[in-house]
């Protein structure tokens, strides 16, 4: 049956595959792809990212795949590397360990012929296979960072861990992916609900591997939600961390009024206490990460953020913070003279000295805000800063 992809001069499909000693699957992987390329007159090449220390690029260039070795390791680096080296109108991507069908390529290459960017195959639309997906993985993994994704980047994927997908170049062109590792699938689709791609998914199955997986379930997940705080920093940090100061500032300030904090209250007054510390130190660090996100190219620089990256607010938050420390030492030293005026007797100002604590400490945290944002802003344009 003729192709519709067939109608270009250049490459239609580039088949990339990330492969790291796969010797029992890589040759099943490429005859599948070949064989979709025969029976539906597709000019196609397959791109073997390889990171083996077995056979697996010899049976791969054997079979005459393009085999590229790139110069850094991981799953998203293998991806990177190979969409340099693709020449095809559109780009198929898949694992090389045979749990994705490279047969039903045609159902991904559909929907980019009907005109949409990007086309993910959807697992838990179609159909897992027995033993192809741990229960931590099906059950609570997956849908758990898919939630995520969708709850806080306002997506609607049922499925933001497969490794089946298909997109057009000119719309991967568009996505300056950067990741490395596991977060690369993650990050590429951020990126294309960012870039408002038209995207769509079609169900597949999903077989179990044949070798060991190479997954590690916490590491691989840390990183995945690792990325999704790099992107989102701010409502997902700075937000609660903001009603943990706030809760913990009306708790102190009640209790403060109520009186006898330190025969009846103190055991409140003290997570009070703490709720505004950690709330602090919360949104500090959302806007260290918010910082680094905008350097680093995952998201412009707008918003609150760019108060945050000018040279003469840091320098208001350096006097601010100690403001904040010396502060806590004046009333730190008041207590101090009243211990003395009583002649080092019995002293009951705790609730003092917990509010002495709160301004040091938070003095602190906004000095080595400043100090460290200021840092990461050094080569960085004074005008653009």
């Amino acid at each position: 049956m003729d192709s519709p992809l067939s109608h270009s001069s250049t490459l239609d499909v580039s088949v990339i595959m990330p492969a790291m000693d796969e010797e029992l699957t890589i040759g099943a992987c490429i005859r599948k792809i070949q064989t979709v390329f025969r029976d539906n007159h597709i000019n196609g090449e397959i791109i073997v990212a390889d990171a083996s220390t077995d056979r697996t690029p010899e049976i791969a260039r054997s079979l005459g795949a393009r085999v590229i070795k790139p110069e850094l390791r991981g799953y998203g680096n293998a991806y990177l590397a190979a969409f340099k080296e693709a020449r095809g109108r559109y780009i198929v991507i898949g694992d090389s360990d045979n749990t994705y069908d490279f047969a039903k390529i045609p159902l991904l290459l559909a929907p980019l012929e009907a005109g949409a960017d990007f086309v993910i195959g959807s697992r838990f639309k179609g159909t897992i296979h027995t033993g192809a997906m741990s229960p931590l993985h099906r059950y609570i993994g997956n849908p758990f960072l898919t939630w995520m994704i969708n709850t806080i980047f306002q997506t609607d994927y049922s499925d933001t861990h497969s490794g089946f997908r298909a997109i057009t170049r000119e719309a991967l062109n568009r996505l300056s992916l950067k990741s490395g590792g596991m977060e690369f699938a993650s990050e590429m689709l951020v990126m294309a609900s960012k870039e408002n791609l038209k995207i769509a998914e079609v169900p597949i199955e999903y077989y179990p591997r044949v070798a060991p997986s190479k997954l590690h379930s916490f590491a691989d997940g840390w990183r995945h939600i690792r990325f999704v705080l790099l992107m989102k920093p701010l409502p997902f940090l700075a937000i609660p961390g903001l009603l943990f100061s706030v809760v913990g500032l009306l708790l102190m300030a009640f209790f403060s009024l109520e009186g006898n904090v330190e025969s009846s209250h103190l055991h409140i007054f003290i997570v009070g206490a703490i709720l505004i510390m950690g709330g602090m130190q919360v949104i500090l660090t959302a806007f260290l990460m918010k910082t680094y996100s905008v350097i680093h190219g995952y998201e412009n620089k707008a918003g609150i953020i760019t108060l945050f990256m000018q040279y003469s607010t840091l320098e208001k938050f350096l006097v601010f913070g100690i403001i904040l420390i010396l502060g806590g030492i004046i009333v730190g030293l008041n207590i101090l003279v009243q211990w003395i005026s009583i002649s080092f007797g019995m002293l009951s100002e705790i609730s003092t000295a917990i509010i002495a604590l709160i301004l040091i400490v938070t003095g602190m945290q906004v000095f080595l805000f400043a100090i460290f944002q200021s840092m990461m802003l050094l080569n960085e344009n004074t005008s653009n800063a």
